[in-house]
């Protein structure tokens, strides 16, 4: 393949990767489906439903005439496919261009078979079917109920187009690339499944959870299907819902980066020496929260840095010793440590140092140390 091809090959289909999964840029510069067509596919918030239908199915034309595009974009990179007839043409062109004909006129009939009747056979409206038995007016009246559903302002709605996902009232939503998945609220229930970690994320540099939802329904004509939502978002999704979610994985949920970062806080510190409580001295109640027992103290064990200043004296960047006795909890020193660190740089929380709650004296996460009880 010669250097134009080779170029033109690799520019369209990366242009055709990222026109189907949308990254950021491309929705800045609105090149999307819904922009693009914006005029004919009308109001998503006056009508749901119909939006959906006519959003779906001119997306499948769409991504199904790019394997066409690629062929006549080909025809401009090498002249020379014009220049023969079509079955002398070499390197199987013939059989690119019939495959890409097959495909966009196949889903030009999906898409005319998908309109008869008023749409009824669109996925979106089959779905809506299923439901029915607790519509007896119809499809199209449940249809209607959850148009008005979704211009409510009080509706949860998390994600971007293409894998969204909306609680209303009275409906579990999940908006697909070519359809939307949906269950009733009174006939679903919801688990979590799976979680994952990712140090970063496209929306901030913090470290975040995303939670795998499986949403299951009681109606054996709707088929269950997942969802995946960061966990800052979880509350407002339980607020909304009144259907029941389970945590059958037993994951730990963390509402904020200093959820994450309080693990993490602990986990540090089974690393450090326990502190000897001596004898004749009892645990306190901590003072932060009142309820668990005061059971850490700062010990100053981390080495001086090389600055020239000797045991007993200090600089802003070194540790010193707290004379205080353990008066905090595991927990709410851990909360107090994330509290007075650079919000929008985690990556330093770990090695920076802190004042202590009582004294101020600073100290790292080297210095806090476990109470070991005497039995």
């Amino acid at each position: 393949m010669e250097t134009p091809q080779l170029s033109f090959t690799l520019g369209y289909w990366v242009f055709c990767f990222c026109f189907v999964l949308t990254p950021n840029e491309f929705r800045s510069a609105g090149l999307t489906v819904q922009n693009l067509f914006s005029s004919w596919l009308g109001s998503e918030h006056l009508g749901f439903v119909q939006y959906h239908i006519r959003r779906s199915s001119v997306t499948l034309l769409v991504h199904s005439a790019m394997p066409l595009g690629y062929y006549l974009g080909m025809c401009v990179a090498a002249p020379e496919l014009l220049s023969k007839p079509l079955l002398e043409v070499e390197d199987g062109w013939h059989i690119v261009l019939l495959v890409a004909l097959s495909l966009h006129i196949g889903s030009w009939t999906l898409v005319g078979y998908w309109s008869l009747w008023k749409w009824e056979n669109h996925p979106i409206s089959l779905t809506l079917q299923r439901h029915t038995p607790a519509a007896p007016s119809g499809w199209g009246a449940l249809a209607s109920r959850l148009n008005t559903e979704f211009r409510a302002v009080d509706k949860f709605t998390a994600g971007i187009h293409g894998a969204r996902v909306i609680v209303t009232d009275s409906w579990v939503l999940k908006v697909n690339t070519y359809s939307v998945s949906m269950a009733l609220q009174s006939q679903c229930q919801l688990s979590v499944v799976q979680s994952r970690q990712h140090h970063f994320s496209a929306d901030s540099a913090s470290p975040t959870q995303v939670l795998t939802l499986r949403v299951d329904s009681t109606n054996p004509g709707a088929r269950p299907f997942h969802f995946r939502l960061h966990s800052t978002e979880y509350a407002d999704l339980r607020d909304k819902l009144r259907a029941p979610i389970r945590n059958e994985a037993n994951v730990a949920i963390y509402r904020s980066i200093s959820d994450v970062f309080l693990d993490t806080f602990r986990a540090h510190l089974q690393d450090n020496p326990p502190y000897s409580l001596p004898s004749g001295q009892e645990l306190e109640p901590c003072i932060g929260c009142m309820q668990a027992p005061a059971n850490i103290k700062l010990v100053k064990l981390c080495e001086l840095e090389d600055s020239g200043v000797q045991d007993g004296g200090h600089q802003d960047g070194d540790c010193q010793r707290c004379m205080c006795r353990p008066m905090w909890c595991v927990s709410c020193m851990g909360r107090w440590f994330a509290s007075r660190q650079d919000q929008q740089r985690p990556e330093t929380w770990l090695r920076s140092r802190v004042p202590c709650p009582t004294c101020r004296a600073r100290f790292c996460i080297l210095d806090v140390c476990v109470v070991h009880s005497p039995s």
